[in-house]
């Protein structure tokens, strides 16, 4: 296999420091957050954004006053994304369905998927209004039914943004608190005086809010590990460096830390590339972050065949994987680690992120290996149940348990199967007896 590494970024063992930093900062401020609840939050808040408002909580007057403050135009943008990524979701939904079967006569096997009763879902916003977080998390876990949805959004620019507010409002929050990073992660997981905590966090954030819900897994539940954003382009020669470096670039003015990847087969695409994403910037506004994670994370992977790149892509997971080949269909077949696929090159990833409908809350630092995205599915528990109807299943059922149970040598699981059996097929089993 020939793989060669034009571009590099970091060494995984300077990343490997700089998440050992974020690991121990996240652990502290939790600790904090549990011992001293709000007076924690408040102190965090006024630290981080300079935020110190006399509640959190938006009421239903802030928000109405909030929503006067947003353009008719921005208004029907965000319901126009909102319709798409509700009309997915629902057919998602719709895709999931109750069961009930008779596996033998009498006996009724069952499951039932039901909405997690409370949620909090993080919408970042302290760098860049994240308009459409609010669609992907608060409206998904409308459509999903959860009876609770809190949602916290930091202040952009020392108050909240009438634009974020709005989307959260609209896709059907119950709550909304200005609240950002570790304090609001730790305020919905752990609870504090003024804010009761949730069963389970959603969305997406930076380092630090992707460190927090990892700490606080089994606490609540989480949706996934969604940290800085990633993005990987797959490219032959049916496509041009312009685009190429665009959609490297687009996603790297994220943060500091966003990786980007060129995969290719094609050595002059490749070196185009990495020319085209230096002239652009010097002219892209957003340059000055969209460059140190080029310089730091950025990379460009030279193969020689299709089937190295697929090896190299599944390896990586990365995030979001635009391909624009000659064989996309392929790649679509072929793929199974990543978080989500932008096809051919009309399609691009922040058409995914903001508008087309699709979940942009996705797996990274590799958990596309086990795991998709964000999607109406995950705010719904699947639980099954069981019912035997009959006196002849009962009794039936019941002589295979109690010797299954004996032969792990549990007595009494196999006593609950033998009372049955006394009952139900008038035999006198002893403890075992059934196992005879």
């Amino acid at each position: 296999m020939t793989v060669t590494y034009l571009k590099r970024g970091k060494p995984e063992n300077e990343r490997s420091d700089d998440d050992a930093k974020v690991r121990s900062l996240v652990e502290a401020t939790l600790r904090d957050i549990d011992t001293r609840g709000d007076a924690a939050v408040r102190d965090l808040s006024e630290k981080f954004d300079k935020f110190s408002p006399p509640a959190f909580r938006l009421s239903s007057s802030d928000i109405d006053a909030l929503m006067q403050k947003v353009s008719t135009r921005d208004m029907e943008d965000i319901r126009f994304a909102q319709k798409q990524v509700r009309r997915f979701a629902e057919a998602q939904r719709a895709s999931m369905t109750d069961i009930e079967i008779e596996t033998l006569p009498g006996v009724i096997l069952g499951h039932k998927n039901i909405p997690v009763q409370s949620v909090g879902c993080y919408i970042p916003g302290g760098k860049f209004p994240m308009v459409a977080s609010a669609h992907m998390s608060v409206l998904t876990a409308n459509v999903a039914g959860v009876p609770r949805i809190a949602a916290a959004t930091p202040p952009f620019k020392g108050a909240p943004n009438p634009a974020v507010i709005a989307a959260m409002h609209l896709g059907g929050a119950h709550e909304i608190y200005v609240l950002g990073g570790i304090q609001a992660i730790g305020a919905m997981a752990i609870g504090t005086a003024t804010i009761e905590p949730v069963h389970m966090l959603v969305g997406p954030g930076n380092a630090y809010v992707a460190e927090a819900k990892r700490q606080l897994f089994g606490r609540v539940g989480i949706d996934l590990f969604a940290g800085p954003t990633e993005t990987m382009v797959i490219a032959d020669d049916t496509v041009d460096a312009e685009i190429c470096a665009t959609d490297l670039l687009g996603q790297a003015e994220h943060g500091y830390n966003s990786p980007a990847v060129l995969l290719t087969n094609s050595r002059k695409l490749a070196e185009a590339t990495i020319d085209e994403i230096a002239r652009l910037l010097e002219i892209l506004p957003t340059a000055n972050t969209a460059r140190v994670s080029w310089d730091d994370y950025g990379e460009v992977i030279l193969c020689d065949t299709y089937d190295e790149m697929l090896g190299v892509a599944n390896d990586i997971a990365s995030e979001h994987v635009q391909v624009m080949t000659d064989r996309d269909d392929w790649f679509l077949e072929n793929m199974h680690s990543y978080g989500a696929l932008f096809l051919g090159p009309r399609t691009n990833v922040a058409n995914g992120d903001k508008v087309i409908g699709t979940n942009h809350t996705l797996p990274t630092k590799k958990a596309g290996r086990y795991t998709g995205g964000l999607w109406v599915g995950k705010f719904l528990k699947t639980h099954s149940y069981q019912r035997i109807v009959t006196d002849e299943a009962a009794t039936l059922v019941g002589e295979y348990g109690s010797r299954l149970c004996m032969l792990e040598g549990f007595v009494g699981h196999a006593e609950q199967c033998n009372v049955r059996v006394r009952r139900y097929g008038g035999r006198n089993v002893a403890y075992g007896a059934a196992a005879e």
